[in-house]
């Protein structure tokens, strides 16, 4: 068994208000990537390619959040228990589910750039079939990164003393609790984060250095700021999960202000997936008329819809 001592290193108040502003954000996280799945997958208006790398993401936001509730868990117990390979499961799917989402981050990207820069070729190029290419790829992509690594972790004995000082099952902190060389496997580690990490980073970054060129030669002044307030909105949601990330697994040493890795490591579990739905809905028209429609209440839907025609 594998025993979790985390929490912050602060008052029994303030646990209490961590755990309330935490378990709220996971109920409206949920509430709103599923709502965002089942519009995307009920509105016919939104069978695009945008819709659907959208609700892969809501999808995929679902499945990461799945590590809140142990860390819930951590706010108002001084100590959890949960088995050693239950740990590594939960390892396994939480950096699945984080490097998956890199590549659909790097493949919605790809969809913005095509949507404003090559819009006459959009339709040849983003295809069903070459959507369900990427969306499948993106997903494989996340598994194979970290597969190995988990792997090689499995078969390592763990210390009779398995206490993590952590809210959830991290595989950097399952290494120390071993008693062998793990020098390969924290390199595959680095490398798949390298691989998983700055490749998606790179290839998000080249993507939105053409929109933001192709936008500042957008004639029209109204135009401009619509697509450009767009653009800024998701990469906000695009700055933060990096450098969160960058902060957490790429730093020279994991020693050193250990406290503020926890806090960053809340933030990007709990916290930014509650960001997408709002980023990606909240602001959305077509969205929000689907869901309206959903609702039983085609007249809001319908305002709606006349309110986006008659927008100049």
């Amino acid at each position: 068994m594998s025993s979790f001592s985390g929490g912050f290193p602060v008052g029994h108040s303030f646990q209490i208000v961590f755990f309330l502003v935490i378990l709220l954000m996971y109920i409206l996280t949920i509430i709103g990537n599923g709502l965002m799945v089942m519009i995307v997958r009920t509105s016919h208006k939104l069978y695009t390619p945008m819709y659907f790398f959208l609700s892969n993401l809501s999808f995929l936001e679902i499945w990461y959040t799945a590590t809140v509730p142990k860390m819930l868990e951590t706010f108002v117990e001084v100590e959890t228990k949960i088995c050693v390979y239950c740990c590594l499961v939960q390892a396994f799917f939480h950096f699945f589910m984080g490097s998956t989402e890199f590549f659909i981050l790097a493949v919605m990207s790809f969809n913005h750039y095509l949507t404003i820069c090559k819009l006459l070729l959009y339709a040849t190029i983003m295809t069903i079939r070459v959507c369900l290419q990427l969306s499948i790829g993106a997903w494989f992509g996340g598994f194979m990164a970290i597969l190995f690594q988990t792997i090689l972790v499995f078969q390592l004995p763990t210390c009779d003393s398995n206490i993590i000082n952590y809210f959830c099952c991290d595989i950097g902190l399952i290494l120390k609790i071993t008693f062998t060389d793990t020098c390969l496997i924290e390199l595959l580690g680095f490398l798949a984060a390298i691989t998983a990490i700055f490749s998606s980073l790179m290839f998000t970054m080249v993507s939105y250095i053409y929109i933001i060129s192709t936008i500042i030669r957008i004639p029209s002044a109204t135009g401009c700021q619509k697509v450009f307030s767009t653009c800024a909105s998701q990469l906000t949601v695009v700055s933060l999960l990096y450098r969160a990330v960058m902060f957490m697994y790429l730093r020279p040493s994991v020693h050193s202000s250990f406290s503020l890795y926890k806090v960053v490591s809340v933030l990007n579990t709990a916290f930014t997936p509650l960001l997408n739905p709002f980023i990606y809905a909240i602001r959305n028209k077509k969205v929000k008329a689907a869901f309206w429609n959903a609702m039983g209440k085609p007249d809001v839907a319908f305002h709606y819809e006349i309110k986006r025609d008659s927008t100049p």
